[in-house]
């Protein structure tokens, strides 16, 4: 027998207009809040305040004439780095040059130094690198019959870790005038 009072099976969730309502004003909140932070940071970055990367300059780019037609001297830069991040120089080269490599001279007291060679120099963000011969440098060799007089120009690639090869020509000069 069936019993008159029974109400039927349950057939499910029915949408409502309440419940569709309640879910439209529900998922309304976190799209809006979304299309908000996009537009934003799509203006902040197309105005170019996200920030970049380095922006490396080099300048006051010399190499000292070599002394008595030996092979060895060394080579000085100014890079500037005009950007938002760090960056590194990693090594120099040149298709003048047998061998460039960065190093450091250092003063061990009562006249005396000592020079290392070194891996890598930070070029650090809003400010720059000035080689000299009393800190970073490039030591190079030339080849075996390079003969450069003064005012003659020596190309250089300066390659860095992020911003990526640089070229510049020195300018061959007298060790006393630097």
């Amino acid at each position: 027998m069936t019993n008159p009072t029974a109400q039927p099976a349950a057939t499910g969730w029915r949408p409502t207009r309440g419940r569709l309502r309640e879910a439209l004003l529900a998922s309304a909140a976190p799209v809006i809040a979304s299309v908000v932070a996009l537009g934003a940071l799509t203006t902040w970055t197309n105005s170019g305040a996200a920030g970049g990367g380095p922006r490396i300059g080099i300048s006051d780019s010399r190499i000292f004439l070599q002394y008595g037609g030996g092979e060895y001297t060394s080579a000085y830069f100014r890079i500037s780095n005009s950007g938002e991040a760090d960056d590194e120089l990693v090594s120099v080269t040149s298709p003048e040059l047998a061998e460039a490599m960065l190093s450091r001279d250092r003063s061990n007291g009562d006249g005396a130094a000592s020079m290392t060679m070194v891996d890598s120099a930070t070029v650090p963000r809003g400010r720059t690198l000035a080689m000299s011969p009393y800190g970073l440098n490039v030591m190079v060799k030339t080849k075996t019959k390079t003969h450069w007089r003064l005012g003659d120009t020596v190309p250089f690639v300066l390659h860095f870790r992020h911003s990526g090869p640089r070229k510049t020509q020195a300018v061959v000069i007298q060790p006393s005038s630097d």
